[in-house]
């Protein structure tokens, strides 16, 4: 098999980094951007009273976003009526924000509830919103084990800020 050259210039600072692994403040890094006011540096696009939305740095696909409550809870009945409710409107606003910029054809919307069903950071529960297109699966999952994501972080970031007028 002859190896093709996949080019992804925006990936040459986490590869040419001397700290391969940026530890965080906390054992939550959505603490430790709840808590932070780098908002950009973090990729956090919105905050409201009981929840924030932050571009997911390891997408599964373009325009890969996780809505999170400011509180360190890890299973949704902990929440309060007023906590859920804000993590709900999260949701919808950045749903109809990405269908008016970015077009998906349909969305995967989940929330992996402890590490059992998949979710990473257990202890801080977050609902992805991963937009989905006709067509957007391909063939370097199936004989590279790659994903392609044809949209820089910082691209994705400038135009859904904008289209939210955070920008």
């Amino acid at each position: 098999m002859s190896h093709e050259k996949l080019w992804a210039p925006w990936r040459l600072a986490y590869v040419a980094s001397t700290d391969p692994k940026p530890t965080p403040k906390s054992a939550c890094f959505l603490c430790d951007y709840r808590d932070s006011s780098a908002d950009r540096e973090n990729l956090v696009l919105l905050r409201s009273s009981h929840a924030f939305v932050v571009l997911n740095r390891f997408p599964y696909n373009n325009g890969h976003l996780l809505v999170a409550p400011l509180a360190h809870k890890g299973d949704l009945r902990d929440l309060t009526s007023e906590e859920s409710a804000d993590c709900q409107r999260l949701l919808e606003r950045m749903i109809s924000v990405q269908e008016a910029v970015m077009k998906p054809d349909g969305f995967n919307v989940g929330l992996n509830l402890g590490r059992v069903a998949g979710a990473g950071l257990p202890g801080h529960m977050h609902w992805h919103i991963v937009p989905r297109w006709n067509g957007d699966a391909n063939f370097m999952p199936v004989v590279a084990d790659t994903k392609v994501i044809p949209q820089s972080l910082d691209a994705l970031f400038e135009l859904l800020s904008g289209a939210l007028g955070e920008g």
